[in-house]
């Protein structure tokens, strides 16, 4: 049962970890691009939502969004499995935090390179892809795999949904054994799977310091 629930937890972890990365970064790489003044201020004004967004996901806890997503939406005729519902919030809470962080990653990188790729005729797209966020990523890394960290512990709030992830199943087997042995187990398969990712950031930090 608590392998069934590692299993679970793996597969939130990792879609969210996927799906919220990517969508934090094209977030972050819209915002700067909508934000030029050569851009037209109608176009500079879809920066708002996506600000707001950013905002508000980074100011409400995790729990709060988690309970919002499955026990709200519904209310909207937007129906999700628990399952998806848990990978729709971290998603949501990871992607906000990762646009701040590739945002400051992009506007750290010199003006001067920008303007040199587009003086040798690479578009705004190209000179982004090639130039600007590769450098950006470098500069994101540390302060991402600590975020990414964090919302890989938050997973475990789906249970309060009723995902039957690890700790889900340690308290279930935990009330029929009526002993703590199950909830220490998912304590150490926890410790097991947090811990390679903690070394990897460490060991990533260090790299990129030399």
């Amino acid at each position: 049962m608590l392998a069934r629930g590692l299993v679970v937890t793996v597969e939130i972890a990792a879609l969210s970890l996927v799906i919220g990365i990517a969508l934090g970064l094209v977030l972050a790489v819209a915002r700067v691009a909508i934000t030029r003044k050569s851009v037209p201020l109608l176009v500079r004004g879809l920066n708002l939502p996506i600000a707001f967004y950013v905002d508000s996901i980074r100011a409400i806890p995790p729990l709060v969004t988690l309970v919002a997503v499955y026990f709200a939406l519904p209310y909207l005729g937007v129906f999700l499995p628990r399952f998806w519902s848990a990978v729709a919030t971290f998603v949501l809470v990871l992607a906000a935090f990762a646009e701040e962080i590739f945002r400051a990653g992009i506007e750290s990188i010199d003006r001067g390179q920008t303007e040199a790729a587009r003086a040798h005729g690479l578009t705004y797209l190209q000179t982004m892809r090639y130039v600007i966020v590769p450098q950006a990523l470098r500069v994101a890394i540390p302060p991402l795999t600590s975020r990414m960290i964090s919302i890989t512990k938050d997973v475990s709030l789906a249970s309060v949904i009723g995902v039957s992830d690890l700790l889900k199943q340690a308290r279930a087997q935990q009330a029929l054994t009526a002993n703590p042995t199950p909830l220490i187990s998912a304590a150490i398969m926890f410790t097991l799977l947090f811990l390679p990712l903690v070394r990897l950031s460490m060991y990533v930090e260090r790299k990129l310091k030399q």
